[in-house]
């Protein structure tokens, strides 16, 4: 026993003289004089030193909202060929009921919740559970799919709200906490950096489809609920809108995508201004700048975007952009992707001017650019006869088509294009019959009834395949 306990304390003398010497040839050293001391540096890290997030985690989950969504959807019944021979296709549908949820974030005190496109499209009761229980019908007061935002509407006052932060200041690396419902966990907290900003997710888009792509990455976990919650920084202030993640299996697995706020806040004050989102566009076809592109154009650096066209009669046509420019900046922003160019070109309306400059042969050019509209005017008649209609195009259908289809007369949707009438689930080649129960036959007839409506449009009509269908939209004020 006492040899034992010899040897443990011969071990910890050993221990003690090592930790503070280094033998040598069997002769002990001072650590100071064989390492240099400038190596190392001493930490002291304090409770102070940690990230905490207890303000902003305080000040914003009161404003996070739970949005329950109901879509009610048609299912046709298997017809037997004996029926279908004595009574065709025209057997009724059944109609089910899906539920959803996500999140939503409260950004006025009357009742105004931003959240994502995708949490409502389609919805026929949209339902928003505040974080103190108290539940409310919500009306969509208006939704842009380019962008995934969304706007709806509770009737109360005197609400919690988050303030709104300028997105552009966010830095690389920089704390932000994720707060929403994943999985129906009501007011969930999760935190993670800034991974990366200007994201875009062209693979998870259908062709043709217009997005709007700038977004926030960060590694703050997200799942499927999270959509429409609220992203914000240490200091409680709304800095983006989860919207995504990128997964093999639907969950969370390192990284997830939020919109801008100074998106959001443009899509969300023009549906509250103007019933619509009013997007200006340049004009360009871009390609960014890689090392091939520099070698072939003989380019001094990677700097900026690389014209590829210009679209004849555009914003960027009428200013004086030309294929071959490099676009460097917008009114003081530098550019240096396809997505930092839509980011900033979406924050203006048609009409507003801005300073672009560009790289030409060498040098720098300072040129004006008015923006123009993503669409024509409602009721402009464009140089091949079809009519501007809420994004669409239509004109008098072709005799070929109402002989076709058996009909007499009708107004054709050549275009469908960007805004209500896409919205609404219209298809190009639809044939418009009725205008809220008033028969047409002309655009002219369309414009005039839609005039008429106070507040919303109801659609009948035919498909191209001559199926009776129908479709609508809220008007515009």
């Amino acid at each position: 026993m006492q040899k034992n306990l010899i040897i443990v304390l011969a071990s910890v003398l050993l221990s003690g003289l090592t930790a503070y010497g280094i033998v040598k040839n069997g002769s002990e050293e001072n650590f100071e004089k064989t390492v240099d001391p400038t190596l190392y540096r001493t930490v002291n890290l304090t409770q102070t030193d940690y990230p905490d997030f207890t303000y902003a985690a305080e000040t914003a989950v009161d404003a996070v909202v739970y949005v329950a969504v109901t879509v009610k959807t048609s299912q046709n019944y298997q017809i037997d060929p004996f029926f279908r021979y004595f009574f065709g296709d025209s057997m009724p549908s059944r109609e089910q009921e899906q539920r959803g949820s996500g999140s939503g974030v409260i950004i006025r005190e009357d009742g105004y919740i931003v959240t994502n496109n995708h949490v409502v499209e389609n919805a026929s009761k949209v339902e928003v559970t505040l974080n103190n229980n108290e539940t409310y019908e919500a009306t969509v007061i208006g939704t842009d799919p380019a962008t995934d935002v969304a706007l709806i509407k509770i009737d109360a006052t005197g609400l919690p709200v988050v303030k709104f932060a300028d997105s552009d200041k966010l830095r690389l690396g920089e704390w932000v906490i994720a707060i929403g419902s994943p999985y129906d966990l009501r007011s969930t907290i999760t935190a993670g950096i800034v991974s990366a900003k200007g994201r875009t997710m062209a693979g998870q888009r259908r062709e043709g489809e217009l997005k709007i792509e700038s977004f926030i990455q960060t590694d703050a976990a997200v799942n499927p609920g999270n959509s429409g919650g609220a992203l914000v920084n240490k200091a409680g202030e709304l800095v983006g809108v989860n919207t995504a993640i990128i997964s093999q299996t639907g969950s969370y697995t390192g990284y997830s995508f939020a919109v801008p706020s100074n998106i959001v806040s443009k899509v969300v004050n023009d549906l509250i201004d103007f019933g619509a989102v009013k997007r200006a566009m340049l004009g360009v076809t871009m390609q960014e700048i890689s090392d091939e592109l520099v070698k072939e154009l003989k380019l001094s650096s990677r700097k900026g975007v690389y014209v590829y066209e210009v679209s004849a009669g555009s914003a960027a046509d009428e200013a004086g952009i030309k294929k071959g420019d490099i676009l460097l900046s917008i009114d003081g922003a530098k550019v240096n992707s396809m997505s930092a160019v839509q980011e900033k070109v979406n924050s203006y309306h048609p009409g507003d001017k801005a300073t672009v400059v560009v790289e030409r042969n060498g040098s720098e050019k300072d040129i004006e650019v008015t923006f123009k509209g993503t669409m024509d005017e409602t009721g402009k008649v464009s140089a091949d006869g079809t009519t501007a209609y809420y994004g669409a195009k239509i004109r008098k259908a072709p005799a070929e088509t109402l002989e076709k289809l058996g009909l007499k007369n009708g107004v054709e949707i050549s275009s469908v294009g960007q805004g209500k009438l896409r919205d609404a689930g219209a298809r190009e080649g639809f044939i418009i019959l009725y205008v809220n129960d008033q028969p047409v036959r002309t655009p002219e007839d369309v414009l005039e009834i839609t005039k008429k409506s106070r507040r919303s449009v109801f659609v009948e009509g035919v498909t191209a395949n001559g199926k009776s269908s129908y479709f609508g939209f809220g008007k515009d004020e």
